[in-house]
């Protein structure tokens, strides 16, 4: 997986910083989460095509994880795209979107297909043979979800000088690889763990953004490669954190501690702060490894 952060910080736009957008690619998918004001622009100064998103992820309808998406949508229209654009988030997406193209008279050339979610409790959202998501649950001031990416098992790797030895027949290799045991035509067993050797971990990644300290979501992020969690605030201001329904830098890397998760990326800075810094300092007393997105900035996982 590689994850390309376009925007980190919270609330409002800056010339030198952009609310929440990334981009997820994996097994071929480009997966936008999140579209904040400016995510356009930042697609084209990372030299990101639009073309190859064909799903995107909104976490909740705050403007500034979202408010860039009507002008994303008619901007695939104006480049002539044919092929159906998914779009998962919270009910009332669709109403939004949509009124907006009635109203300019700017109805899409292309299929449009809305996927709004009210459910509660975790569920998966897309599934192919490669990948699946399923939201995370959050506590927000207004319904939300965060995402959960995750590779489903590969196929079973041969172990060619053991094929070779049992002088097994090619036409049993994908059989092989799918991790049935082979029986010979005297009728001995030759178990997989003797052909095969295990496939690679897949990947995961876990992107949390907006919310507060919610410890219920640890199970379903349990020792996730990668999380990205919201630390818009650091300890000093824990009371803000609480009454506008965010997460510290700390309270992020006690998410990450009792989740064992690979790795930390703190996200959605206030700008009150003078330095970044403070916020890996603060969370590294509690969970390491930490590292700090940024605008432009790029994470390969697993």
């Amino acid at each position: 997986m590689k994850l390309t952060i376009l925007g980190c910080y919270a609330a409002t736009p800056r010339t030198l910083t952009n609310p929440t957008s990334q981009v997820l690619e994996v097994k071929n998918h480009m997966f936008l989460i999140d579209c904040g004001e400016g995510t356009q622009v930042q697609l084209r100064k990372h030299g990101i095509k639009f073309s190859r998103i064909s799903h995107i992820f909104i976490s909740h309808l705050h403007g500034d994880h979202f408010f860039g998406l009507p002008g994303l949508v008619s901007t695939f229209r104006l480049l002539g795209r044919e092929k159906e654009l998914h779009i998962y988030g919270p009910k009332g997406i669709k109403e939004a979107i949509t009124m907006l193209l009635k109203l300019g008279d700017s109805w899409t050339n292309y299929p449009l297909c809305f996927h709004e979610l009210t459910s509660v409790d975790s569920q998966v959202i897309f599934e192919d043979a490669k990948v699946i998501v399923q939201t995370i649950p959050l506590d927000h001031r207004v319904y939300t979800n965060g995402f959960l990416f995750r590779e489903k098992e590969r196929e079973r790797t041969l172990n060619i000088e053991a094929v070779r030895y049992y002088e097994i027949d090619k036409a049993y290799f994908n059989t092989i690889k799918k991790g049935k045991d082979i029986v010979t035509e005297i009728g001995e067993i030759i178990p997989n763990r003797e052909l095969t050797f295990d496939p690679p971990k897949p990947t995961s990644y876990a992107f949390c953004s907006d919310t507060a300290y919610h410890p219920s979501i640890v199970p379903l992020i349990k020792e996730v490669d990668c999380l990205y969690h919201e630390a818009t605030f650091l300890e000093s201001e824990v009371h803000l954190a609480k009454k506008t329904k965010h997460a510290t830098a700390k309270e992020a890397a006690e998410i990450a501690k009792q989740a064992s998760v690979g790795k930390l990326i703190l996200g959605h800075y206030s700008t009150r702060y003078s330095s970044l810094e403070l916020f890996r300092k603060e969370a590294s007393v509690v969970f390491e490894p930490v590292e700090l997105a940024d605008d432009g900035k790029s994470f390969h996982i697993g």
